[in-house]
């Protein structure tokens, strides 16, 4: 007679041989589906990788930014595709379709919960590494630039051409143009010119039918609804068209650092008053990190004041005096140098630098970490700071970071409902939780040591909702069901937060475009009726 712990593990193991042999069976179709509907099998059969391919393990990792998501634990794609042309893309669509694979379009790979990779059901990668084309029009002042490009390579390709136009962009060079766009996109621009999606002009996308839609034919719903909705969720993007923006032929930039000895938590309360508030010319942003103390061995926070000033130096000071004098801004902390210059400066390049870094596709720094995001619509108390840096006193912060992004200027004047992203009148600054730790070190500990920061800063920061930045994207907001579909009270929990009231047009628009939900992943937009 079979006991019933043998009867449950026979069970089990019968179960894991129908996943593994319907697993394999979907992978051979869906491989035969690519070779048999593509136009030139030879030119798409150079760009698949499977387990089986040498190459595979290199390219799966290569555009790997966030090293939690790079253990042997970690589920792997069946297949990466790295397209060359457009109509691999459409294919490989196709093929998802009619065999029931995921999609998981990946550009830089910088998403912070792996979305763009990792996947807990049978997936592909659609890597699109090799679509990374930027064509300037300096007459027009305007780009196209394919999504697998970085904004490094965005950002050089427009100072071969010009000295006094720019993008405002992220300022990690080595984000991809995909995603940085799809969520909205910020930089130490966002005051004078907004967000990357403020300043796009047109797009080309493949659709969930392997149609190419430009913005006329995609219509103003689908157009409105890619500039901010969050990218894996209304189609591949291809590429976009975008404005550049007139700047000076010389820009100011400074890092001032501050220890909490040295008035820090004084000078970032102050901050708060004043970086909203000032010239549109100019963002300050503060950086907060644990730092060496000038007593040996003892610990302390330092808050770097990093910031670019669209203007020259002699601009600059008097402004400085008479907004933050307490700062202290000598001539000696300045620096004057072109727009794309200072791009390497603030990507944390070493002095001295080349533009040509702003190739290289791999960070300066690869690492495992968690990251969160707020919105802060009064200045926090010298209190409530105090609080942030007891937290980081504790041994799980050693690799803890804060960044405060200002806003206002030109972030006040755009209404929240002009593209799917609301973050815009009302908020002093954005905040950028992230910690770092070890691969291999447990991870538990420092992911809940910034779940009790997190907590601790409700108070302080937006309420109903609690706003956080797409981007940023943060699987403990909620998430949607691996299989099935997921109700719009359920992804609301997550929804609201990243879109506030847009959330609900995005659904609809992803309804209408994609009722079957062929783009899907956790926290993609679902196709429900609200």
């Amino acid at each position: 007679m079979e006991t019933p712990s043998f009867s449950l593990l026979l069970h089990t193991l019968l179960l894991f041989s129908f996943v593994l042999a319907n697993s394999a069976e979907i992978h051979e179709n869906f491989l035969q589906c690519l070779t048999s509907d593509s136009q030139n099998t030879t030119s798409i059969s150079q760009v698949i990788y499977t387990p089986n391919n040498s190459s595979y393990t290199s390219v799966l990792e290569f555009s790997i930014r966030n090293f939690r998501f790079l253990s042997r634990h970690t589920p792997k794609p069946l297949v990466i595709i790295t397209p060359l042309h457009e109509s691999h893309i459409q294919v490989a669509i196709k093929c998802a379709r009619n065999h029931g694979l995921q999609i998981r379009v990946r550009s830089g790979g910088h998403d912070f919960e792996g979305l763009s990779y990792v996947s807990h059901v049978p997936f592909f990668i659609l890597d699109l590494i090799n679509l990374r084309s930027v064509t300037i029009d300096v007459e027009n002042s305007t780009a196209w630039v394919q999504s697998g490009a970085t904004l490094g390579e965005l950002y050089y390709r427009i100072a071969e051409k010009s000295k006094t136009l720019a993008f405002p962009a992220g300022f990690c060079p080595t984000v991809g143009v995909g995603g940085q766009i799809s969520g909205g996109g910020y930089g130490y621009m966002l005051r004078k010119f907004g967000l990357s999606v403020d300043n796009v002009i047109d797009a080309r996308l493949v659709d969930v039918n392997g149609r190419i839609l430009d913005r006329k034919s995609m219509g103003k719903n689908l157009f409105w609804a890619i500039r901010g909705g969050s990218g894996g969720s209304f189609g591949v993007i291809i590429e976009w068209k975008i404005k550049l923006v007139q700047v000076p032929s010389t820009v100011t930039v400074f890092t001032v650092q501050r220890t909490l000895q040295q008035n820090a938590t004084m000078l970032v309360h102050r901050w708060q008053h004043i970086a909203d508030k000032i010239d549109n010319n100019l963002v300050i942003a503060t950086i907060i990190e644990r730092a060496n103390s000038s007593k040996e061995g003892n610990k302390t926070l330092q808050v770097s004041f990093r910031s670019l000033f669209l203007g020259r130096v002699n601009q600059l000071l008097p402004l400085m005096h008479n907004n933050f004098p307490e700062l202290g801004l000598a001539r000696a902390d300045c620096i004057e140098m072109s727009w794309s210059e200072s791009t390497v400066y603030i990507g944390g390049f070493p002095s001295g630098s080349s533009l040509d870094v702003l190739l290289n596709r791999t960070p300066l720094t690869r690492r495992t970490f968690k990251g969160k995001s707020d919105y802060v619509k009064e200045p926090i108390s010298e209190i409530g700071l105090e609080g942030i840096w007891r937290r980081f006193n504790e041994e799980e912060a050693a690799g803890a970071r804060l960044i405060f992004i200002p806003y206002g200027g030109k972030m006040s004047e755009i209404p929240e409902s002009e593209t799917p992203f609301p973050h815009r009148a009302g908020n002093i600054h954005h905040i950028l939780y992230t910690v770092a730790f070890q691969e291999g070190e447990a991870s538990s500990r420092y992911i809940d040591w910034m779940r009790r920061l997190y907590s601790y800063m409700a108070p302080y920061v937006s309420k109903s909702p609690r706003e956080a930045y797409v981007n940023y994207r943060d699987l403990d907001l909620g998430k949607n069901n691996d299989k099935g579909k997921t109700s719009y009270v359920q992804a609301s929990k997550w929804g609201v937060k990243y879109f506030k009231n847009n959330f609900k047009r995005l659904v609809h628009v992803k309804t209408m475009v994609d009722p079957s939900n062929i783009f899907r992943h956790e926290q993609s937009i679902p196709a429900v009726s609200p």
